[in-house]
């Protein structure tokens, strides 16, 4: 019996104010990644333009689409089917007078298996996203995929373990985070990234399994307010170790495969999901 695996990969670029460019970059670097081996390819989080959530200004929301109107679905979906790929597609949703930060799962046959929007909404200097985005309604979910099944959280979401561990209950095999993180405004000696790391790590140890999380880089001008990201986008495995991982300006993809078979009996082994008391977690 052949074992079950998947290889996967994460993006990291700067990303800019032309949406045009921004989806050219974004779609080049999938290539590449599917042309080393890679079935489920993340970009980071709302690559459709600079990260506008730095400041407050109400010009942005012009910048939300329906799923079916978004540029970037309408984009990369289509490269999903022509590649046989699994992309999370982070897009600024609008869904009537509602705005979300979602993300949409392009399958490999390029139909979209379904949405997920963003449950944890930040807001604090240079992450003022409660202006922009409602919480997400969806709950956390994951996916059968052409080739394996996958979750999804967004960038903030990865700091909550709830979040983790619903999406590994529901059978997920490997997890996938789009990030937008960096500088924070009022401290510019803080430097969270190694916390960040730290975090997801932890999930990939408590629940055993695979982590992809795909940052950007670079310094963005947003109307004078200026705001810088550290990237260090990194795969970790299901013991919490890296297996593949960028600096603060790196660019390019990471790739990697995982014998999902192997992980599967290695989960078992621990006893994680076997143990848990739910009844005492309320």
């Amino acid at each position: 019996m052949t074992n079950r695996t998947i290889c996967v990969a994460a993006i990291q670029t700067s990303y800019g104010h032309d949406l045009a460019a921004n989806i050219e970059k974004t779609e080049a670097f999938i290539r590449e990644a599917a042309g080393k081996g890679a079935q489920a390819i993340l970009p980071s989080e709302l690559f459709q333009g600079i990260y506008f959530c730095s400041r407050q200004d109400p010009k942005w929301f012009a910048e939300a689409h329906p799923l079916d109107q978004h540029p970037c679905v309408r984009a990369l979906a289509p490269l999903a089917r022509e590649l046989g790929v699994v992309i999370p597609i982070s897009f600024f949703e609008k869904d009537g007078p509602r705005y979300y930060n979602s993300v949409a799962i392009a399958d490999a046959d390029g139909k979209i298996l379904g949405v997920y929007r963003k449950s944890h909404i930040p807001d604090g200097p240079g992450y003022m996203e409660k202006y922009y985005f409602r919480p997400g309604d969806t709950g956390f979910k994951t996916w059968d995929t052409a080739h394996g099944r996958i979750g999804v959280g967004i960038c903030w979401d990865q700091w909550f373990p709830e979040c983790a561990r619903a999406m590994a209950l529901q059978g997920a095999e490997v997890l996938f985070y789009p990030t937008a993180i960096g500088s924070e405004p009022y401290d510019a000696s803080l430097d969270t990234s190694k916390l960040w790391r730290r975090a997801m790590q932890g999930h990939a140890v408590a629940n055993a399994i695979p982590i992809v999380a795909a940052n950007r880089i670079g310094l963005e001008d947003n109307d004078g307010h200026r705001q810088h990201f550290y990237g260090h986008s990194f795969i970790t495995d299901e013991k919490g170790e890296l297996v593949a991982a960028f600096g603060a300006k790196d660019e390019g993809v990471l790739v990697h495969q995982f014998d999902l078979t192997l992980i599967e009996s290695y989960r078992a082994d621990w006893g994680f999901f076997r143990d848990r008391r739910p009844e005492f977690y309320r």
